[in-house]
């Protein structure tokens, strides 16, 4: 009878996988397929954004250099090609074809510290016994260990960052290309594909002490992977953002607190829109992406209305936070699944003027991990979160942490419904699926 039982189970569950396969399988060739009139559909240089995928797909949609004449194909494996490439002038379509894996900071950090900058006399002159806790150091002059720390921020800033113009898509060649120490300014422009990279998150090389910042103070630091910054149409597709070979838990300890040298992998701030992320992983970071930078009322005047951001089929793995935190955006989350870590402490953060809609998601939670955190409130916004699971079974995200975390009590309803969406999963085919499709190197 037992064994009766057990081949019966047997059964279900390949004829799961089975079907799961199948899911793989049609959702891949989904992906890969661009919408009608696309160019070259063999040659992922020149796909453009499916119809109907996110809000990216909005309007003109989004298409890159899919039309590069072939004097605009350029192939780089350093950085100095690839901001060459991206330097071309005119924004008439271009590919630029990144191979291998490109080091921004190649040098190392030395190469960029202002003649005479030494970080142990800052250490020293900015030590809490001596400086306190109450006076920030914007007024220290230059010739002051701020000052030179300020002129060598300066020098890593104008190296590490790589303005992308319009009407150009960015792709990575094979399974083994990325940008390491580099962020992406993708700033004022319409138009741009970013696919099949590998991120390994910029390092800052000079974070500034903030003895104002909290009771303790603060290291603060700069620089994201990618940055979307008043820009439109825009598709970030099958990339993997890591802190790689930096993590946080290797930094040191200086004045009591955690030397932070990561900023965020992911940022869409002042006015961006119609921005589509798919089949992402991102993984090993703290505060990974952020939609819409400030509450303030200028911050308001420029996000109110934009940011319409999709994310859909991403993996997030062992982040500690702001997968995404939101502004503003009416900004739709399916069919990704979130897997966390020890260090977890919530993955959406719900902000000022907020539209999140999160459905159709899996959440892997540890041990001992309640799924009340998953929703973390910092303004009053509605959301909308239906058709969620948390470790294989249903579960309603607004009244979990509602009922656990009644003072911060959240509204159910965004006020909108998504319709720009792909073949939408139930969350249980969820893992498998994105766990097979996801991340650089998996582009068909």
């Amino acid at each position: 009878m037992s064994t009766s039982r057990w081949h019966g189970h047997a059964i279900k569950r390949t004829a799961a996988l089975v079907g799961c396969t199948a899911l793989v399988l049609s959702l891949t060739a989904a992906t890969a397929q661009a919408r009608p009139g696309h160019h070259h559909p063999r040659d992922t240089a020149r796909q453009t954004l499916p119809a109907n995928d996110g809000w990216a797909s909005h309007g003109t949609g989004t298409t890159g250099g899919a039309d590069a004449a072939r004097e605009r194909v350029f192939t780089v494996s350093t950085w100095a090609e690839f901001k060459a490439a991206l330097a071309v002038e005119g924004t008439a379509p271009r590919i630029v074809k990144v191979k291998g894996t490109i080091d921004a900071v190649s040098e190392g950090c030395e190469a960029f510290a202002a003649p005479g900058y030494d970080f142990d006399a800052y250490l020293e002159k900015y030590a809490p016994e001596s400086w306190g806790r109450e006076t920030d150091l914007s007024d220290e002059p230059d010739d002051s260990p701020e000052g030179l720390r300020r002129a060598s921020a300066e020098r890593q800033d104008r190296s590490i960052k790589a303005s992308v113009p319009s009407n150009t898509t960015i792709i990575g060649v094979g399974r083994d290309a990325g940008l390491k120490g580099a962020s992406l300014q993708i700033k004022g422009v319409d138009n741009v594909i970013v696919r099949n990279l590998t991120f390994e998150s910029p390092v800052d090389c000079f974070p500034q002490w903030d003895p104002t910042d909290g009771d303790k103070g603060n290291w603060n630091s700069e620089y994201d992977s990618a940055v979307v910054y008043g820009s439109t149409h825009v598709w970030l597709d099958h990339n993997t953002f890591t802190d790689g070979e930096h993590p946080d838990s290797a930094a040191p300890t200086y004045f009591g607190m955690l030397y932070q040298q990561h900023d965020g992998q992911l940022d869409i701030v002042k006015g961006a829109d119609y921005v589509t992320a798919s089949w992402n992983v991102f993984t090993e970071h703290d505060k990974t992406i952020l939609i819409g930078n400030s509450d303030s009322e200028s911050t308001a005047a420029v996000d109110r209305g934009h940011l319409k951001t999709t994310f859909h089929h991403n993996l997030f793995k062992d982040l500690v936070e702001r997968a995404p935190r939101v502004r503003f955006g009416q900004v739709d989350v399916y069919n990704n699944h979130f897997v966390a870590g020890e260090d977890y402490s919530y993955s959406f953060g719900v902000g000022k003027e907020s539209q999140l809609v999160a459905e159709h998601n899996a959440f892997t939670l540890p041990d001992g991990v309640s799924p009340a955190k998953v929703l973390k409130k910092w303004s009053e916004a509605p959301v909308t979160a239906a058709h969620n699971r948390v470790n294989g079974r249903s579960v309603d995200l607004i009244a979990v942490h509602n009922a656990q975390i009644p003072d911060e009590t959240l509204q159910s309803g965004a006020g909108w419904t998504p319709t720009l969406r792909t073949k939408v999963l139930p969350a249980w085919a969820v893992p498998f699926v994105v766990g097979h499709g996801a991340g650089a190197g998996r582009l068909r």
